[in-house]
């Protein structure tokens, strides 16, 4: 006989243990996000621990990077297939077994190893709690709630990583900010199995596209390896050119099999849609500066005025506060209510007028006087916009295409970290080192370095005033009585129907 909520489900009733659930993903979503910035904090004392090279270390978050971004699309269209629960656990598993090898490793080549690992299972488990959390959450009031706290973790949990990465390293070893990933892992994988069904009339039956899956994942991997190459070798550099040509042939051709393929990897339906194109748009311009941000911060509050890296962690608290009111308090009461647009536009102006505060930044600035607000008023932007942008991404979306359109939300963050670590950091060194040039000092002279950071911070802040003008322009939707694509959607079932006895 099967399971209660299964049987509900089929009856178009919202499943029993739906707000049960969302406790297992939003712990996946916070592991996966923490692991984003915990491993940067760790990272000096690995490469001391396992005599890493410098030209190396960067390998600890390139081959992450690369397995993550290059197979999101392959692992949202495998958790449509395969069932989403089932790829929700798989990774979680996988994630933990690979971060388990990362704590233990003993050469560098285990490192790297270990963290293309959790790329590849990260890849299959960042789309399926997205997508778990749009097919399980079909009413629009709640479906408001859980992806407000969805955007909450996803935009506070990589501060939260900087706080537990510090803490971590400063009193236990950088061999923690791998293990700490494995209890998270079990709880969810665990609740997963136990208290996670999603409808039956979600899964997608189609073949998997395998041309298009080795265009789009080559073609990913070449545009987030162009980016991480420019970053530390140059955007001239003949392999960083290369790859970005690679790129853009690869995913020109993608474009081109999915419009004549029958059943493709990614429907370009998904992406066409002008709502939720341009929340993918306006999701990966507000990253650019956000992860611009986080490293200019962490090397101004501890190469610049000292701070330790728990120290570090906790001055970014008020960001953190600032997202959780931001997505939970305002976007998610308001966006019932309002158009998304309505949200997202003033969410990312605030942001932008907390950016602004920033280009202020100098030698001894005021934390309390400035540093604080503005990353309150980051916080805040951020979450308020975040909540309704997620929302919208998957919003109509048809339930078996829900995998491969929560998969284009992370290909839209994990692109927009990729260009705003690379461009914003080539802006920052190329300030510093004019500022040295014209005052006779080396460049790791901490004027010369806030001189830098301040030059990035403002292109950060023209970001994320053009995120707020893609979001203007693009975003019609007017709430939750939009009418999906093809009259039907997430929260509009096909009827079942009624077997006679």
């Amino acid at each position: 006989m099967p399971p209660e909520s299964a049987v509900s489900q089929a009856a178009g009733a919202l499943d029993p243990r739906r707000w049960k659930a969302l406790i297992f993903i939003a712990i996946a979503q916070l592991m996966v996000v923490l692991d984003g910035t915990i491993v940067n904090i760790a990272l000096p004392s690995a490469q001391q621990d396992l005599d890493i090279s410098q030209a190396n270390t960067q390998w600890v978050i390139t081959a992450y990077a690369l397995a993550f971004g290059g197979l999101l699309l392959f692992g949202g269209r495998v958790a449509d297939l395969w069932g989403r629960q089932r790829a929700f656990a798989i990774g979680l598993i996988g994630f933990a077994l690979a971060s388990a090898l990362g704590g233990a490793a003993t050469s560098q080549a285990m490192l790297f190893g270990s963290r293309a690992l959790q790329g590849v299972f990260g890849a299959l488990l960042a789309p399926a709690a997205l997508s778990l959390l749009t097919v399980l959450f079909t009413d629009a009031k709640e479906r408001a709630k859980a992806f407000g706290v969805y955007g909450a973790i996803a935009g506070a949990g990589a501060a939260i990583g900087l706080l537990l990465g510090g803490t971590l390293t400063e009193y236990l070893d950088w061999r923690w900010t791998f293990y700490v990933n494995i209890p998270f892992a079990v709880v969810a994988a665990a609740g997963a199995m136990l208290v996670i069904r999603e409808p039956e009339s979600a899964r997608n039956h189609s073949r998997l596209d395998i041309p298009g899956v080795i265009l789009a994942s080559t073609g990913l991997v070449a545009l987030v390896y162009g980016f991480t190459r420019a970053e530390h070798e140059g955007w001239g550099e003949s392999l960083t050119v290369t790859m970005f040509v690679a790129a853009a042939v690869l995913l020109a051709l993608f474009a081109l099999v999915e419009s004549r393929v029958k059943a493709p990897l990614l429907p370009l339906r998904v992406i066409t849609d002008r709502n939720r194109g341009g929340a993918y748009l306006a999701l990966g311009l507000a990253i650019i500066g956000m992860f611009g941000l986080f490293l200019f911060l962490t090397y101004y509050l501890q190469v610049v005025r000292g701070y330790s890296p728990v120290r570090t962690g906790f001055a970014f608290l008020p960001m953190v506060v600032g997202m959780i009111i931001g997505s939970t308090q305002i976007g998610a009461r308001l966006v019932t209510r309002v158009a998304p647009r309505n949200l997202m536009v003033p969410g990312l102006l605030t942001a932008s007028l907390g950016m602004l505060l920033l280009t202020q930044l100098s030698l001894d600035s005021s934390y309390a006087g400035l540093l604080m607000p503005a990353m309150l008023l980051l916080g805040l932007g951020m979450g308020t916009s975040f909540m309704p942008a997620m929302s919208l991404s998957t919003t109509g979306v048809r339930p078996t295409d829900a995998g491969v359109a929560s998969a284009m939300v992370n290909v839209s963050q994990q692109v927009g970290g990729a260009i705003g670590i690379a461009a914003l950091n080539t802006v920052a060194t190329s300030a510093t080192t004019s500022y040295a040039e014209e005052h006779g000092v080396l460049p790791i002279d901490p004027a010369a370095m806030v001189e830098g950071f301040t030059s990035a911070i403002w292109w950060a802040f023209g970001i994320l005033v053009a995120a707020a003008v893609v979001a203007g322009l693009l975003i019609n939707n007017r709430g939750p009585q939009a009418r999906p694509e093809g009259g039907k959607g997430l929260g509009e079932a096909e009827p079942v129907p009624v077997l006679a006895h």
